[in-house]
């Protein structure tokens, strides 16, 4: 008798070492590298920001963008080093975002925007080596 598929055996064997795509490995660094350099123009060209934007946004919401930001390398480094729940923060710290982006005065369609990196994010963690994606051989 066929067992459900919920109870079968995943594809991937614990004991294997683990391997990930290498477009997933550059999408990761890129991340790194994307977010490093956004928390730096969060940091020091906020007042040039802030003038540019509509509305007069304290420089405090630029810092919490900044420390966003730092957090999102950090996630980034977890998944590198197969931690799911890096993920998990990429999606609070995206919810975070669209809320500030909200109330610093951008429109809705931008602010979701924001939220679409987290699909391709998912999406590119699904992409198989060996028959395996990363994200089932996360922890």
């Amino acid at each position: 008798m066929d067992q459900p598929d919920y109870l079968q055996q995943p594809p991937y064997n614990q004991s294997q070492e683990k391997q990930r795509h290498g477009c997933i490995t550059a999408w990761l660094i890129l991340m790194i590298i994307a977010n490093s350099c956004i928390a730096l123009i969060y940091l020091f060209a906020s007042d040039q920001l802030s003038k540019q934007m509509a509305g007069d946004i304290p420089t405090s919401m630029f810092y919490v963008l900044a420390f966003i930001s730092a957090m999102n390398v950090v996630f980034a480094v977890f998944l590198i080093q197969w931690k799911r729940w890096g993920f998990y923060g990429f999606i609070l710290n995206a919810l975070a975002g669209f809320a500030i982006n909200l109330k610093m005065g951008m429109d809705i369609g931008s602010s979701l925007f924001g939220l679409v990196g987290i699909g391709i994010l998912y999406a590119i963690l699904q992409i198989k080596k060996n028959n395996v994606s990363a994200w089932e051989q996360m922890e």
